[in-house]
């Protein structure tokens, strides 16, 4: 496996300083991550995209000092946003990862349906299955991660997959994020493992939801426990253990550190670094 770290893992960095995007690349290389991926959401939470000429500018920063662009994640929900309109949108999308070389482009699919997730699986699918297809064409995979609560368990995500029915189409396994619908890592990864596209290392610290509200930083999962993102290796989420499990089911892409802690930045992603390179 291959080291790789998120954008929105200098999200904090990059209010306080105003660092550029070909800032931040050249700060993960000099950090030592042989590579990238890049999000369509500023620090702001603004969804905006990459115009041409700037996909084209990161791209050639990138080539020039060695560091591998490996993914362009965009969210999505095409319940809310409607299906026509979303599809439209995501293709956009798979153009702006064909500008910036990204063999990978990772949508979200539902944040939440009136009913069933069944009932929103069955409805999405072809819409999915619309993209991937347009994507490779361009010769990108597309896939979907266990990401914003709804779509957020193993048998959910593997559901979606299979109704997508597209061997363009995968699994963006965030080791982490299972624990917000209140899921074991180790458990949801033996069933994702199969399907993995890409992988996030992603750590989180964990109380009860009968414990006391810890303040600032904390979110609740589905059912309640208080969550916190921390520095890789130093949460509740078995890390080692899960990247185990996915190479043992022949994954050897990309462990890409999506750190969301209150911790600095930067000590966070040398130390992230530093605990990734131990377990791979």
């Amino acid at each position: 496996m291959k080291l790789g770290v998120s954008v929105y893992s200098f999200f904090s960095y990059m209010q306080k300083t105003g660092a550029r995007l070909t800032d931040i690349c050249t700060l993960a290389k000099e950090i030592g991550y042989e590579g990238i991926e890049f999000l369509n959401i500023t620090p702001e939470r603004k969804r905006e995209g990459f115009s041409e000429p700037a996909a084209k500018a990161v791209r050639e920063h990138c080539e020039r000092i060695g560091l591998s662009i490996i993914a362009y994640t965009v969210d999505g929900d095409f319940i809310q946003n409607g299906l026509a309109e979303e599809v439209s949108r995501l293709k956009r999308c798979v153009d702006t990862a064909a500008l910036l070389g990204a063999p990978l482009l990772r949508h979200d699919a539902a944040r939440g349906y009136d009913g069933s997730w069944r009932d929103a699986v069955r409805k999405i699918a072809p819409a999915v299955r619309e993209i991937t297809v347009y994507a490779e064409a361009k010769g990108i995979r597309t896939c979907t991660e266990n990401h914003g609560f709804f779509l957020q368990d193993a048998a959910r995500v593997e559901e979606l997959i299979l109704q997508v029915d597209h061997e363009n189409y995968g699994w963006l396994v965030d080791i982490g994020n299972f624990a917000c619908a209140d899921e074991d890592s180790v458990y949801a990864v033996t069933i994702a493992a199969p399907y993995a596209f890409h992988v996030h290392a992603k750590d989180f610290l964990v109380k009860p939801a009968k414990s006391d509200d810890p303040g600032e930083g904390w979110f609740r999962s589905r059912h309640g426990r208080y969550l916190r993102g921390t520095v890789v290796g130093h949460g509740c989420i078995p890390v080692r253990a899960c990247v185990e499990i996915l190479r043992k089911n022949g994954y050897d892409g990309w462990l890409s550190y999506e750190f969301e802690g209150m911790e600095d930045n930067l000590p966070a992603l040398e130390a992230g670094i530093g605990y990734l390179r131990g377990v791979i």
